[in-house]
């Protein structure tokens, strides 16, 4: 939805940080509508009652827009959602395919809707590359082809991933050094990228960086962001040791409220890790086997210890990615950060 010339830039508050850091915590604090009855509209967790500001949530979360997978991916319970108006949350079948593109195009109808309705959107999310892509924009490169898309899965059943492997690294071997062999959605794309355009996916500007294309709204060059928004960027920071501490707690929680019940029901349903939104964090590790005859691990506790070592993993990669984000504006989480950020807020949306 392009916006209009001469329009003010949207203001955008972006809170990221890795899985577990408490960004749900803060969002309920800040922004849930203290008007509400129930436990949301009491106090906040720091004892007064919240005074919310006029926000919508839009979900950077990758695995939170797949339906039905609820207690894995950490989604905000009902109550916060009637609360505070969440988007691009259980819009996707698992068997879907959700990419960074499709974020951003539905993240702007969203914080273009928001703003019509005289408030403001906060993108939330610890999916790092869906936040890059919405401060910067997207690259030059090809949208997807079904039609390739479907050879190249076609090819991974018959050939192996070795062999996709091997001939990427043959027409773009800096993807092909870039891409681990396991990451088989990036691998296919920029296979797909090559057989599409006949040049590799590497020679495409990368977000953020000059010589990216722009357009009316998605300007990708200097790294200021893209000139229909101005950006607030928090991130909530944790020691790494803490983080690991709170995943976990998170994941044993997960447990306890019945995450292998809703696998088993996902399974049953006929989803397996061969679809897009069953190769989550807390998915995939329930299941052995291999295509076709995929079936569920009856050793919870091996599970649950997997689940938790591959969140932690994913953390790692989060806070790497995030240090290298510019104009990210660090939140300490141990120094009641809701105050620290409302300050932040006040001032990015006080009166020019």
């Amino acid at each position: 939805m392009p916006a209009q010339t001469g329009d003010p830039p949207i203001p955008a508050v972006l809170l990221c940080g890795p899985t577990a850091s408490g960004k749900t915590g803060i969002l309920e604090e800040l922004f849930a509508d203290p008007r509400r009855s129930g436990p949301l509209g009491a106090a906040s967790p720091s004892g007064a009652v919240s005074a919310a500001y006029p926000a919508e949530i839009v979900s950077a979360d990758s695995m939170q827009v797949y339906r039905g997978m609820d207690i894995g991916t950490a989604k905000p319970p009902p109550e916060l959602r009637a609360a505070l108006r969440h988007h691009l949350i259980d819009i996707r079948d698992p068997r879907e395919q959700f990419n960074a593109g499709e974020f951003v195009r539905l993240a702007d109808q969203a914080c273009v809707d928001i703003a019509r309705r005289g408030r403001f959107p906060v993108i939330s999310g610890g999916t790092g590359f869906y936040l890059s892509s919405f401060i910067l924009g997207l690259s030059g490169a090809p949208p997807s082809d079904p039609a390739i898309r479907r050879d190249l899965r076609e090819e991974r059943r018959s050939r192996g991933i070795e062999a996709l492997a091997e001939e990427l690294a043959r027409c773009d071997p800096e993807s092909a050094r870039r891409i681990h062999i396991h990451d088989e959605y990036r691998l296919l794309r920029a296979l797909e990228v090559y057989r599409t355009a006949g040049r590799p996916l590497s020679s495409y500007p990368r977000p953020g960086t000059a010589g990216a294309a722009e357009d009316g709204n998605t300007r990708r060059s200097g790294g200021e962001g893209r000139p229909r928004y101005r950006f607030l960027i928090l991130f909530l920071d944790r020691p790494r040791e803490e983080v690991y501490r709170r995943i976990n707690g998170r994941c044993a929680e997960m447990f306890r409220r019945g995450l292998p019940g809703e696998v088993r029901r996902l399974h049953a349903a006929g989803y397996s890790p061969d679809d897009p939104g069953m190769r989550a964090i807390g998915y995939r590790e329930f299941f052995t086997g291999e295509t076709g005859a995929w079936r569920i691990s009856e050793d919870s506790a091996a599970v649950e210890a997997l689940v938790a070592q591959n969140s932690r993993r994913y953390a790692k990669r989060q806070l790497a990615y995030f240090a290298s984000m510019p104009g990210i504006k660090r939140i300490p989480a141990a120094e009641h950060p809701a105050g620290l950020i409302r300050r932040e807020l006040d001032l990015f949306l006080a009166p020019a």
